[in-house]
């Protein structure tokens, strides 16, 4: 059984390591974990990691954020992997800093990368988790603050966030969505960090208007 695992991000050195790369981010720490190598392929740097049975393929698109419906829907079709077999990783910035959250399906609530997956794989039914990158700018800065490095404490405090979220991928492989979201809604609870100077994540959720706000600093 195979499951394509996507984390979303931008390609290039003048991106990494930003908070609009988390996706990329976990899949190189989830690789680095099970002793796995990615390689540069097309439309990404793809590598495989077996787990209970399942192989999971875990996809960095090389398309950029605003075309990653293009390398999603390629490796669907490669790896013969139906949506419900899809998970994708995203940044958010209506989420508190290292808050996680994931859904059964939803719209792109803003987010490029997930609009344009929504796009062309004609559907809005498929797995996604979000990973709150807070959003703690000034007024018109949101893309420099998107698109920016995290220090190194945020580094340090995300480690135990993103151990929480390999451990969701490879729950989903084997459970699923709706049994992963129960087992781990404690963990995946706002954790307590002097980055989270954000309104409240209610009040975050009704300010956007949706329950899977994203990004818009998203590259062509």
């Amino acid at each position: 059984m195979k499951y394509l695992i996507v984390g979303l991000g931008n390609i290039g050195d003048e991106y990494a390591d930003t908070r609009h790369n988390i996706g990329f981010t976990i899949l190189d720490m989830f690789a680095s974990e099970a002793g796995a190598g990615f390689e540069d392929k097309r439309y990404g740097a793809v590598c495989e990691v077996k787990y209970k049975g399942r192989t999971l393929i875990l996809l960095k698109p090389s398309t950029y954020m605003n075309l990653s419906g293009n390398a999603v829907s390629y490796w669907m079709k490669k790896e013969k992997t139906e949506a419900d077999r899809l998970l994708v990783i995203v940044d958010d910035i209506a989420l508190p800093l290292g808050s996680i959250r994931m859904r059964p399906k939803g719209s792109d609530g803003g987010h490029n990368g997930l609009a344009h997956i929504n796009t062309i794989l004609g559907t809005t039914e498929y797995a996604r988790i979000r990973i709150g990158i807070g959003n703690g700018f000034k007024k018109g800065s949101q893309v420099n603050y998107v698109l920016g490095r995290w220090n190194e404490e945020e580094k340090e405090f995300l480690k135990g966030r993103i151990s929480i979220v390999i451990d969701m991928i490879k729950s989903f492989s084997t459970v699923g969505t709706d049994r992963t979201m129960t087992a781990f809604n404690r963990l995946a609870k706002l954790p307590s960090h002097p980055g989270n100077n954000v309104t409240s994540d209610k009040t975050m959720q009704d300010k956007k208007g949706t329950d899977d706000a994203g990004s818009k600093s998203d590259k062509n």
